[in-house]
């Protein structure tokens, strides 16, 4: 059931929020093998769905009442253990919640399991040494990516309708378009952040909600939105304008230099005709980023974020660390402060090209993922559009839009030979965040209903 319906019939008294609950634990239980979910609390949850239909009863409109949800592993969830999938907080007990999941649960939704993450979100692919690798619900042998993996794989798995990931360089939209469901990364401030860790990306990570269509993940972020005085960064996105007509481009690579599989590409194509013929008008146009621009450029904010919270226990003891995140945090100790600030010119100049995309643009379609899911134990696929890819090749297409501060929203839009799914990615301005669901939610309908 979508999210929804779950919300409709416990308000209605048709079920409850108790047998929504049980249901979900009954699933996550059955679905061990997939590693998504790496922690429940079974009489806890019950307790939540026993005074969310308390709540109910008495008369309260809950818009998510009795919705079990489940929230990635690094995301704070009050008497909850929450690890960021890291050794070092294995012990970790959250002591409150996160506002936009104390938000959650003043909707109405139940919590029912913790998410898997890579260590401190920081990896393309969902493992750790404390959890283990997160399987791709449609063959096992491959990841769903990262580092949202978790929750990803429990909403395509039919675990629960609705997660909750974060997002600082594609985290939750790269996982769903891998695993065929809908990830919206929010504007920068558009939910409030915190209270929670601290983390090693600064000024670019978002709450982003995980569903299996654009009306559950907008019903998700409705839930959670708005400013919130504990968050400096957070606003009140403005209501959806009603343009007419709406200018739409297509940038097959993003106006980058990267390997796209042929399947994807071709996929993307068919997808833009579709479309086009239902009557959107889409004019073909690349965003223009400064010369040389690429990921690496801001690559050493990650590795310095890292360094800085995590440096003193690596030379303490290295063996506590995920072999990839090591690398990366010996990568940060290594930086210097230019190197540093390098790194926030460039994060600049990617916020200020897109920026100035749209003053002329109001949505932009293009690839969520260059290529499908690929085997759990590498970093990345080999090969991309036929070429030797870096480990980071898969990621090429989402990091941008965290630096800009943008929302993006990525849904299904097809499937390679082999079946694997990959997604078509939508972004607009910052703060038009009910826009851009508004336009992913159009262009759902043309490609779920030919």
């Amino acid at each position: 059931m979508r999210a929804s319906d779950i919300a409709a019939a416990v308000t209605a008294r048709q079920t409850s929020a108790r047998e929504m609950a049980e249901q979900a634990l009954t699933r996550i239980a059955a679905a061990r093998d997939l590693n998504a979910v790496v922690m429940t609390d079974p009489e806890r949850t019950r307790a939540d769905a026993d005074a969310v239909d308390a709540r109910v009863a008495a008369g309260e409109q809950l818009p998510l009442a009795g919705v079990p949800v489940v929230i990635k592993d690094n995301i704070w969830v009050g008497g909850w253990r929450i690890t960021q999938g890291s050794r070092l907080f294995a012990g970790f007990t959250a002591p409150e919640d996160a506002i936009a999941v104390a938000r959650l649960r003043k909707a109405g939704a139940v919590i029912v399991g913790i998410g898997a993450t890579s260590e401190f979100a920081c990896k393309g692919v969902t493992t750790s040494l404390l959890y283990g690798p997160t399987r791709h619900p449609l063959n096992p042998d491959l990841t769903p990516g990262g580092s949202s993996g978790g929750p990803a794989v429990a909403v395509a798995a039919g675990l629960v309708p609705l997660a909750i990931g974060t997002d600082a360089g594609g985290s939750s939209r790269r996982p769903p378009a891998h695993v065929g469901v809908v990830g919206f990364k929010p504007s920068y401030g558009a939910i409030p952040y915190g209270a929670g860790f601290s983390e090693a990306g600064w000024g670019i990570s978002v709450i982003a909600p995980i569903a299996a269509d654009v009306g559950d993940a907008r019903l998700a972020f409705e839930a959670m939105a708005g400013a919130d005085p504990r968050d400096p960064h957070s606003f009140d996105a403005p209501l959806a304008d009603q343009l007419s007509p709406l200018r739409i481009a297509f940038s097959p690579r993003l106006g980058l230099d990267v390997a796209v599989d042929d399947d994807i590409s071709m996929g993307l194509e068919r997808t833009v005709e579709r479309l086009s013929a239902a009557g959107l008008s889409i004019a073909r146009r690349d965003p223009v980023w400064p010369t040389g621009l690429a990921e690496d450029a801001v690559m050493p904010l990650q590795h310095a974020g890292l360094a800085a919270l995590f440096g003193d226990a690596f030379r303490s003891d290295a063996t506590q660390f995920d072999p990839d995140i090591a690398k990366q945090i010996e990568r940060g100790l290594g930086l210097s402060g230019a190197d540093v600030a390098r790194a926030l010119e460039a994060s600049t100049q990617i916020a200020r090209a897109f920026a100035a995309f749209f003053m002329e643009v109001d949505v932009l379609l293009a690839p969520t993922v260059p290529c499908v899911a690929w085997p759990f134990a590498q970093l990345g696929p080999s090969e991309i559009g036929g070429k030797p890819a870096s480990p980071r090749g898969h990621a090429v297409f989402t990091p941008f839009v965290n630096h800009a501060g943008v929302p993006a929203i990525s849904i299904p839009c097809g499937k390679n030979a082999k079946g694997l799914p990959f997604g078509l990615q939508l972004i607009a301005a910052r703060g038009r965040d009910r826009l851009l669901l508004n336009v992913a939610e159009m262009a759902e309908r043309v490609l779920t209903h030919p």
